[in-house]
């Protein structure tokens, strides 16, 4: 073969090749004999391609995302270094001062429990920990069953939370029983103000009041310090004195910024929860006692009128009725 046929050659065998490609192509796009499939249209057609170009596109997607993130990490650091605020939507928290109390979510009521709800309200615990001027040592104890199951299932990014102590153990095995007290609303203790040393446990049960007691039940069994929060000291509320975990955790770390219980209690308490401060409800019930006592004071002295204006009446009707008599007399008597 000459060297003159060669090029013409090449390009008859690329010719070829690419009608045998467009052939294929053509073949794999038809349905096969036997097969029970539609014809795709054009729209089909041009989301199949783009949903395969997605899918060759995942991992450059993936590389870019970790980009960013490191790109985002970078801008962090060069702000904190230069003390400068930046338009980041997060906040950078300053002036942020751990506690050293422990507050413990008891999960070993896995039976009785509400798990999607006591999950949310984990959640909501975390997040208002992070946040916080004064963040306490969280503790999450007694973690596994269904629960576990649940976060695993609906929110995998637990595992990586921070500022967090997710035990799988009870918190008897790990904390001194000395150093722990039990929150509970049905223990006769009240809180005054909180000890920073102690370990102060919530009962995670949100059981709709089916378990009235169990808490200082199991408190008082294992020979527990228990006590309530000074909740009646400062509010009047419509319902019972029950609160969610997620409540009972934010009320401790406000009461930890400002050391005032009432204001506390006002910041977090739902307005369905109906709570007034109980000073209030004692003006208003002293102010209803003294219009009442008016109000009988002016009755008792309209009374005493009426008796007397009856005792002024009665003489002037008996000096009447005499003088009839005594002229009915006289008048029997002329003959």
């Amino acid at each position: 073969m000459s060297s003159e046929m060669l090029p013409a050659f090449v390009e008859t065998s690329n010719v070829e090749r690419k009608q045998d490609l467009s052939e294929d192509q053509e073949e794999s796009q038809k349905p096969r004999l036997g097969e029970k499939s539609e014809p795709v249209s054009k729209r089909q057609m041009k989301k199949l391609i783009k949903q395969k170009q997605w899918e060759e596109q995942r991992e450059l997607r993936k590389q870019k995302r970790k980009e960013k993130r490191k790109r985002k990490q970078l801008e962090r650091q060069c702000q904190l270094e230069s003390g400068s605020d930046g338009n980041d939507r997060k906040r950078i928290r300053r002036d942020v001062a751990h506690s050293s109390l422990r507050l413990i979510i008891d999960c070993s009521f896995d039976s009785l429990m509400d798990i999607k709800k006591l999950h949310k309200q984990i959640q909501r615990c975390y997040a208002e920990n992070r946040r916080a001027l004064h963040p306490v040592q969280f503790y999450l104890t007694s973690h596994g069953g269904q629960l576990k199951k649940n976060m695993d299932e609906n929110d995998k990014g637990w595992v990586n939370w921070k500022d967090i102590h997710i035990k799988p153990e009870h918190y008897s095995e790990f904390i001194k029983k000395e150093d722990l007290i039990y929150l509970t609303s049905d223990s006769p203790n009240v809180l005054k103000e909180l000890d920073e040393s102690k370990a102060y446990v919530i009962g995670g049960l949100v059981d709709h009041n089916h378990h009235k007691g169990f808490t200082y039940k199991q408190a008082s069994d294992h020979g527990i310090d228990h006590a309530q929060l000074p909740l009646g000291n400062f509010v009047k509320m419509n319902s019972r004195k029950v609160l969610a975990i997620n409540h009972v955790f934010e009320i401790i770390l406000e009461y930890l910024e400002t050391r005032d219980w009432q204001e506390a209690f006002f910041t977090v308490l739902p307005q369905r929860k109906g709570a007034v401060p109980t000073d209030k409800v004692c003006e208003s019930s002293s102010q209803d006692k003294k219009s009442s006592r008016v109000e009988g004071g002016l009755d008792s002295d309209s009374s005493e009128e009426e008796t007397s204006r009856n005792d002024l009446d009665s003489p002037h009707e008996e000096e009447k009725q005499d003088k009839e008599n005594s002229t009915e007399s006289s008048v029997n008597s002329v003959p």
